[in-house]
C-alpha cells in the first residue's frame, strides 16, 4: 500500500477557482476530471511526480450525492468553507481490507474529457467522515490510467500533517501511517482535538509551500 492522492473539497467559490488556486500555489497545471456519476461529485486533478496527485472535488447537485458516503463527505466539508477533505492509499489488492473493515468496496468511475473511463474501487469513506484522521483506500482497475500519468513536473508530497493518533491510524492501517511511503513525512498534532489532515507540505523547484 502507498499514499496515492489527497483529496481537497472546494470552497465557496467552487471547483474551478479552488483548482486554478492550488495549482498556482504549488506550480502544477490543473487539469479536468470528470463526473463521479456513483457518487454525485466530479472533480479536477492536479498531477504529481512519484506517481500522487492532488484530486479537488466538489458535490453536484444530484441524488446521488445524497446517498453515497463520498458525496456526503465532500458536501460537508465544503459547507463548511472547504479544504483537505483527507488522505487516500492505493492498494493492489481491497479485498483483505474489506475483510477486516467489514464492509465491501464500492464501484468508481469516471470519463476524462478525452472520453477515456478510469474505474476503480474504493473503502474506508465511513471510517473517514467519522474519524476524519483516516485514509480511505482505492484499487485502481488500470494503473496505465492513473491520473498522475504523464504528469510532467518535479512537484511532490513532502509531508502530511495530521490532528490526530497515530495508534489509531496505526490500527486502520494495520502498520504505522509511514509505512504507506518511504519519501513523505507525517506529523500527528493535537491528539485530543479535532482529527482531520490539517495541512500538506509540497516539494516544489521554489521551495516548500504549504497548503
Amino acid at each position: 500500500m502507498r499514499v496515492d492522492h489527497v483529496s481537497y473539497a472546494a470552497e465557496h467559490d467552487g471547483l474551478q477557482a479552488t483548482a486554478e488556486r492550488l495549482a498556482k500555489l504549488i506550480g502544477v497545471e490543473p487539469v479536468d476530471g470528470g463526473i463521479h456519476p456513483r457518487f454525485g461529485t466530479r472533480n479536477v486533478i492536479l498531477p504529481l511526480a512519484h506517481e500522487r496527485y492532488v484530486e479537488v472535488v466538489e458535490v453536484l447537485d444530484h441524488p446521488a450525492s445524497d446517498k453515497a458516503p463520498f458525496g456526503q463527505a465532500v458536501r460537508a466539508r465544503s459547507e463548511a468553507g472547504g479544504g483537505w477533505l483527507g488522505w487516500v492509499i492505493a492498494v493492489d489488492d481491497i479485498t483483505p481490507f474489506e475483510q477486516r473493515i467489514g464492509r465491501e468496496s464500492v464501484e468508481g468511475n469516471r470519463h476524462r474529457p478525452d472520453g477515456v473511463e478510469i474505474k476503480w474501487r474504493q473503502l474506508g469513506v465511513k471510517g473517514l467522515m467519522a474519524d476524519p484522521q483516516l485514509p480511505f483506500f482505492v484499487q485502481w482497475a488500470d494503473p496505465s490510467v492513473h491520473p498522475s500519468v504523464g504528469a510532467h513536473t518535479e512537484v511532490t508530497i513532502e509531508s502530511l500533517e495530521i490532528a490526530g493518533d497515530p495508534d489509531r491510524v496505526r490500527d486502520w492501517l494495520d502498520l504505522p501511517a509511514n509505512a504507506t511511503s518511504s519519501v513523505i513525512d507525517f506529523t500527528f498534532v493535537a491528539p485530543r482535538g479535532t482529527p482531520g489532515l490539517l495541512s500538506v507540505t509540497f516539494d516544489t523547484p521554489t521551495g516548500d509551500v504549504t497548503v
